[in-house]
C-alpha cells in the first residue's frame, strides 16, 4: 500500500493573480457592515459559488427583496458607479458570522478589492482565499479617496497596487497594509489547496514516516474511503 493511498486530494482552484488592478470606486463608509447585510441568509439557497451575485446587499439594493424592487439610491444602484470594482468601507468590515458567501457574492458581482480601516480577520482570510484584496488604511485617507471618486466616479478610477502596498488616487499614493503571507498568495494567484500543494514533498514525507510506523492509520482510512 502507497503512502499517497492515505488520503485524497482535492484540485486547487485558479484564482487570478492580483498584482494591480484599476477601477471605479463605491463608498460604503458605515461601521460594522456585517457579513449578514453583505449577502442576507435567505439568499444563500444555494451550495455553488455561481449566481450569488444577485443576492449581493439585497436588504440594501432593493426597495422589495422578493420583487428585486432596486433602489436608486444604493450605491451600487446608480449609473456612476456602474462597474465599481473598488469597494470603499468604515471599521469592522466583514464583521458578523464567517459566512464564505459574503466574499462569494462580492467577487461574483465583480469587486476585487476593499478597502476599510478594519477587517474581521475570518472575512479578511475568505477574501484572500478568493481572489480579492482586503487592504486596511486609516478612515479619514479611505475619505479622502472616497470624496475624489464622487466628483466623477468613472473619471476618477482608483488603483490598487499589491507589490507597492500602495492606493493611488487624487494624485496622491496611500499606503495600505496586508500581511505578508496573504500578499504573497494575490500575487501568485493561491488558493488554500494551493498552498497546501506547495508544502507537497514535505507532506509525503511525514505521510512515508507515519505509515512505516502507524500502517494502521491509512488501513482504517481506506476502510472509511
Amino acid at each position: 500500500m502507497a503512502a499517497s493511498h492515505c488520503r485524497t486530494r482535492p484540485r486547487a482552484r485558479s484564482l487570478k493573480p492580483l498584482e494591480i488592478h484599476k477601477g471605479v470606486a463605491a463608498p460604503l463608509l458605515q461601521a460594522n457592515v456585517d457579513t449578514d447585510a453583505i449577502m442576507p441568509s435567505r439568499e444563500m439557497r444555494r451550495v455553488s459559488r455561481s449566481g450569488l451575485a444577485d443576492g449581493l446587499f439585497a436588504n440594501w439594493r432593493y426597495l422589495d427583496p422578493e420583487r428585486r424592487i432596486p433602489d436608486p439610491d444604493f450605491i451600487l444602484n446608480r449609473p456612476e458607479r456602474t462597474g465599481a470594482s473598488i469597494l470603499l468601507g468604515g471599521p469592522n468590515f466583514g464583521c458578523g458570522s464567517s459566512r464564505e458567501f459574503a466574499v462569494w457574492a462580492l467577487a461574483e458581482f465583480g469587486i476585487r478589492v476593499i478597502l476599510a480601516p478594519g477587517f474581521n480577520p475570518v472575512f479578511q482570510k475568505n477574501c484572500v482565499a478568493n481572489g480579492l484584496l482586503p487592504a486596511q488604511a486609516p478612515l479619514p485617507a479611505i475619505r479622502s479617496l472616497a470624496a475624489w471618486s464622487d466628483r466623477d466616479p468613472q473619471r476618477n478610477r482608483l488603483t490598487a497596487n499589491v507589490r507597492t502596498l500602495k492606493i493611488e488616487g487624487s494624485g496622491k499614493r496611500i499606503p495600505f497594509v496586508i500581511a505578508r503571507g496573504q500578499r504573497l498568495r494575490l500575487l501568485q494567484g493561491l488558493d488554500d489547496i494551493a498552498m497546501t500543494d506547495q508544502r507537497t514533498a514535505a507532506i509525503e514525507a511525514f505521510e512515508r514516516q507515519r505509515f512505516a510506523e502507524q500502517p494502521w492509520v491509512c488501513a482504517w482510512i481506506n476502510r472509511r474511503a
